[in-house]
């Protein structure tokens, strides 16, 4: 069997079982089950997305959010590229099935799973397909790798970008919306691809990026699309480190080790706390749910609840007005 990467450390983490067939992202679990490795795994284009790559993606990182043993997620790509050795860690969109509506599925329009249609007639094979037709369509116009963006923000685990090399497009994006980016000091480049493919990211990854680094830089990288390394990054404040290429899994694994020896509350509550500030009424509501599920907690909640399903007058004197 190939290796999942060239500075993956095969010692330290473990295939999740029930994802065996994943063909553009490779998910593994630490050995404690604490840690999660979510990577790209098409080094020949880059580890550029296509709408299946997105599919597995998100559901990865929705497996990942309800694991309530695991509490960060390392977001990387495989590599390097067998064909010249060129490290990646997401360059955007594959352009080649980009069309008008949106990233297109690659020969799957209608296609059925035969397991699924055995034994169905002729008619009810034929609706399958034209239902799965329909969905593909739909999904092909909806630019869906924003799913996997608010899915990183609002998830209430700490999610590091693991930048082994090029992050460009719809990647650079990625790791903007990322809690913590780590870079390597060789090989990684950084570059806002969208004025040269006619697209732009009117979202987390440019706002919340000229948020991270300036309004003049940020203009700087959209407007002129040229590449930057790990350093201009460092020194920008887009990512938080620049490390030997060799050493870039081992660093992100030893501060996704020290995060979870944090209270895991108080991370979900910072990070909720931190992302309200750029995210108005919605970043209000995740961080006010995650207020009312401590609340529930308490003995005062817990009385106002008992005193309602009891039919009497709830008893407030043992709770004082704080201040």
């Amino acid at each position: 069997m190939a290796p999942v990467s060239e500075i993956f450390d095969e010692k330290l983490w473990r295939s999740v079982a029930g994802f065996d067939d994943l063909t553009d992202i490779t998910y593994h679990h630490d050995v404690t089950g604490t840690i999660a490795r979510i990577a790209f795994d098409r080094p020949e284009v880059r580890n550029a997305f296509r709408p299946h790559t997105v599919d597995e993606l998100y559901q990865t990182l929705d497996d990942v959010r309800q694991n309530p043993r695991i509490g960060v997620v390392l977001l990387t790509g495989n590599g390097p590229s067998e064909k010249d050795g060129g490290w990646a860690f997401c360059s955007g969109g594959d352009q080649r099935i980009r069309g008008r509506a949106g990233y297109e599925y690659e020969g799957q329009e209608g296609a059925t799973n035969p397991t699924a249609t055995a034994g169905l007639t002729e008619a009810e094979v034929e609706a399958e397909a034209a239902a799965a037709a329909g969905k593909r369509r739909a999904a092909a116009g909806r630019l869906h790798i924003l799913e996997v963006q608010r899915l990183i923000r609002f998830m209430p685990k700490v999610v590091i970008a693991v930048v082994p090399g090029w992050a460009a497009g719809g990647g650079h994006s990625l790791h903007v919306v990322c809690d913590l980016t780590i870079a390597s000091a060789e090989h990684a480049r950084f570059k806002q691809t969208d004025v040269d493919v006619g697209s732009f990211d009117a979202g987390y990854g440019s706002a919340y990026f000229a948020r991270q680094v300036g309004q003049k830089f940020a203009r700087e990288v959209f407007f002129l699309a040229r590449e930057y390394d790990a350093q201009r990054a460092l020194d920008a404040g887009a990512i938080n480190a620049s490390v030997p290429h060799a050493e870039l899994e081992a660093t992100a694994y030893d501060w996704a080790t020290t995060i979870m020896t944090k209270s895991p509350t108080a991370i979900r509550m910072v990070k909720f706390a931190l992302n309200a500030v750029d995210d108005g009424l919605v970043g209000q509501q995740v961080f006010a749910g995650e207020a009312t599920r401590l609340a529930y907690g308490t003995d005062e909640a817990v009385e106002g609840r008992d005193s309602f399903l009891q039919k009497r007058e709830p008893d407030w004197s043992p709770f004082p007005w704080q201040y």
